[in-house]
């Protein structure tokens, strides 16, 4: 059975962006592969290097991974600092990673540019990390978004090199996995790209969110003054609503509000107030889970000690084969 390794960071609460764009596809996976599915601790810390909560953050994942339909049962569900040997094969991987590359990496410009004042070793390194999370347990399948497939390229890279720089062919070639034709993004209500914390709170649209927040969050969604033209090509900060609303609308009301736009005859506050209620009704049942599950500490703590035990026996054997690889032996 090939085996299936991802995971969210622990930035806190999860948004309908986590969970169209990833954790369908986990809860879907689970019954066919053999699934690793972690909170990144670690690399929650590249960006918010002195967390308020840290705790609280990768709990709220934890109880959201679960409300939204992942098995512990089924799938294995750890957190990233519980498993020390992801660190150990971060730090063998880093002695062959090379400035040059690591420096060309699109998400790490990005970073650079947006907080100057925060560029760390760990940002930079932020791909090593990444492919140690999935060479630990040698996985083959990998699904991220569009904006992981540079990273996972890395993966593949660093993977690769290990193998050749000591002559065995121990890592596979991970790749990008998505049970739909291509992979998903969901895109943000700021018109500026996709849906996440990182772009502001404004920005997202989160499964814990009540009904009136979300209605809020929607009717401030950025527009602008309307077609002038039938049929015109519909600008980015349009074209995300449209988007938003294929993925929580039906199929008729896309159609519905498609035509209307062609028509010059588009009215957004309907548009926006249509969605809102979309998202409200796709929300509502993760939501009532997580409020359930946020309550019952001895389940976590099961989940999150099953977990560790699970993803420990996997990289123990990864770190124990690579350091004889390496060399590393007692005496």
């Amino acid at each position: 059975m090939e085996t299936v390794v991802s995971g969210i960071r622990s930035t806190g609460k999860l948004h309908l962006g986590n969970y169209y764009g990833a954790i369908q596809n986990f809860v879907k996976m689970q019954h066919e592969y053999n699934c690793y599915f972690f909170i990144a601790d670690l690399h929650s810390l590249t960006t918010h290097p002195t967390p308020a909560d840290l705790h609280g953050n990768v709990k709220q994942v934890l109880v959201e991974y679960l409300a939204a339909g992942i098995d512990p049962e089924k799938a294995t569900i750890y957190i990233q600092s519980d498993v020390p040997e992801i660190a150990e094969l971060y730090l063998y991987m880093n002695m062959n990673a090379y400035l040059g590359e690591l420096e060309r990496s699109t998400s790490f410009k990005d970073k650079v540019r947006a907080h100057p004042d925060n560029v760390n070793a760990g940002l930079l390194t932020y791909p090593v990390l990444m492919a140690a999370d999935i060479l630990i347990h040698k996985a083959t399948k990998v699904p991220v978004g569009k904006d992981q497939e540079q990273h996972l390229e890395m993966a593949r890279t660093f993977g690769n090199r290990f193998n050749r720089l000591y002559n065995v062919d121990y890592f596979p070639e991970p790749y990008a996995f998505n049970f739909s034709a291509n992979l998903v993004k969901i895109p943000g209500l700021d018109g500026k790209g996709k849906m996440g914390k990182s772009e502001g709170e404004a920005n997202a649209v989160y499964l814990s969110d009540p009904p009136e927040v979300i209605r809020k969050k929607v009717m401030r969604a950025v527009t602008d003054g309307g077609p002038t033209t039938e049929n015109q090509e519909k600008p980015a900060e349009i074209q995300n609503l449209f988007d938003l609303l294929k993925v929580v609308s039906s199929a008729e009301t896309l159609q519905h509000f498609d035509a209307l736009y062609n028509k010059c005859q588009i009215r957004y506050g309907d548009l926006k107030k249509q969605l809102a209620e979309d998202m409200v009704i796709a929300a509502a049942p993760i939501r009532e889970r997580i409020e359930a599950i946020a309550n019952d500490a001895p389940y976590l703590r099961k989940v999150a000690n099953l977990g560790a035990e699970k993803a420990h026996q996997s990289a123990l054997k990864t770190i124990k084969e690579v350091r004889e690889i390496v060399g590393f032996r007692k005496f």
